[in-house]
């Protein structure tokens, strides 16, 4: 499994602490640079980082100019959420995310990593039912959602369009 740092980020965008070995680089792009920016984080079997992972995808997008509190930060929390759970929960171990914002701010790549090569199964809707709506929550959300089967494990991919950086004023 590719390790990647694993840290938390506050809303504006700083790294808060640390929760493994390694400090790393603030999740920035050099200025006048083409880079997208990027964050990454892995976990064990004992602590998905949910809430880290929201908070992490909140201040990527507001890095990029997305105000935290708008529709496609908004969106882009739940989904970051319901992908890491759905990790956790399906497949219990290690895992790793990895979240991309282009240089233009107007798409964003989720990727969660698990070790089960199971294919994750959207539920028909029953809103009697508890749970089991999140991957069609998800589907509804992105503009697209892939899974990935890797030597050991998964790669579940999903990908949002964010719109104009301009068309953050709609709620």
């Amino acid at each position: 499994m590719v390790t990647m740092p694993q840290y938390q980020i506050s809303p504006e965008g700083e790294p808060i602490g640390h929760t493994g070995a390694i400090h790393p680089a603030k999740p920035t792009r050099p200025a006048g640079s083409a880079e997208p920016l990027r964050y990454g984080t892995a976990w064990g079997a004992d602590h998905p980082p949910v809430g880290e992972s929201r908070d992490a995808v909140r201040a990527l997008l507001a890095r990029a100019g997305r105000l935290p509190d708008h529709r496609p930060s908004q969106d882009a929390q739940l989904v970051v959420s319901e992908l890491v759970t759905n990790a956790h929960r399906h497949a219990p171990g290690p895992g790793a995310l990895e979240i991309e914002v282009d240089t233009h701010g107007a798409e964003l790549v989720i990727r969660v990593r698990d070790g089960s090569a199971r294919l994750p199964q959207r539920q028909q809707p029953d809103p009697s039912r508890v749970g089991g709506h999140g991957l069609h929550l998800v589907s509804r959300l992105c503009t697209s959602l892939r899974t990935t089967v890797v030597e050991d494990g998964k790669v579940v991919e999903a990908r949002m369009h964010l719109g104009a950086p301009e068309d953050t004023d709609a709620r």
